[in-house]
């Protein structure tokens, strides 16, 4: 079994061909949907979501079997056939033009794989057992689907802006900095709406080296002088990296 690099696509506006019509296919629309994808559906008969889905416009429905050159122009597809042989006609053909391509059930023929999500907007977790137990990726993707940790995806809006007025004003940040920042009084900031305090609060201990308890050198975090969050610090010497 490969080990799967993880990534994620960015398919607005690109092609995707989804070969087959049952309840699994239908289970795919909705992700590639919200992701902008322009959606083909190619199955003889369809569950009454995609018809209802054709009927709205949100996919286009090919009332057929799957055939050679489905593929072309397509940026990814999905191959929910339930026919071994047909699957693989659309593997070969997946290959031959370049075509990302997930095989339900069959991880052998798949040039990517769909992960297990845990979504809090705007954060996304993907998890991924490479194929080896997709019921494992649920039980993960329900046991964390509710756990605390993800508050902190109610800061990212905060995070996002700071980031933007860092980059703007060309001032390079240690990461450990932005991790001794992201507090609990920062999170209570942005969950009680004063996100533009919060803001402030955090760019002000960022930017500003005389910041108490921060280090004194903003590209630089230190052991010595940091007393916030010792734990995790960066090793003595450690080449620093400019946020990005």
């Amino acid at each position: 079994m490969p080990d799967y690099y993880p990534t994620y696509l960015n398919l607005a506006g690109k092609k995707c061909v989804i070969l087959g019509g049952g309840g699994v296919a239908q289970g795919k629309i909705a992700g590639f949907r919200d992701a902008g994808a322009v959606i083909t559906i190619i199955s003889p008969d369809a569950t009454m979501g995609i018809q209802r889905a054709a009927q709205n416009g949100q996919v286009r429905w090919l009332e057929r079997e799957y055939q050679p050159g489905d593929l072309q122009g397509a940026f990814i597809a999905v191959a929910a056939t339930n026919v071994w042989h047909v699957n693989r006609e659309i593997y070969d053909e997946a290959e031959r033009l370049g075509v990302l391509l997930n095989v339900v059930d069959d991880p052998d023929l798949c040039t990517f794989i769909a992960p297990s999500v845990v979504k809090r907007d705007p954060v996304t977790l993907a998890i991924s057992t490479g194929g080896a137990s997709p019921a494992l990726a649920r039980k993960l993707r329900e046991t964390l689907a509710d756990h605390p940790a993800l508050e902190w995806a109610d800061l990212a809006g905060v995070l996002a802006r700071a980031r933007r007025e860092v980059k703007q004003r060309r001032v390079a940040i240690d990461p450990d900095r932005w991790q001794c920042c992201i507090t609990q009084d920062l999170l209570k900031l942005a969950q009680g709406d004063r996100e533009e305090e919060a803001l402030e609060t955090l760019l002000a201990q960022l930017l500003d080296n005389t910041a108490p308890g921060l280090c004194p050198r903003l590209e630089e975090c230190s052991r010595k002088g940091c007393s916030v969050s010792p734990k995790g610090r960066a090793p003595k010497g450690r080449a620093k990296e400019k946020i990005s």
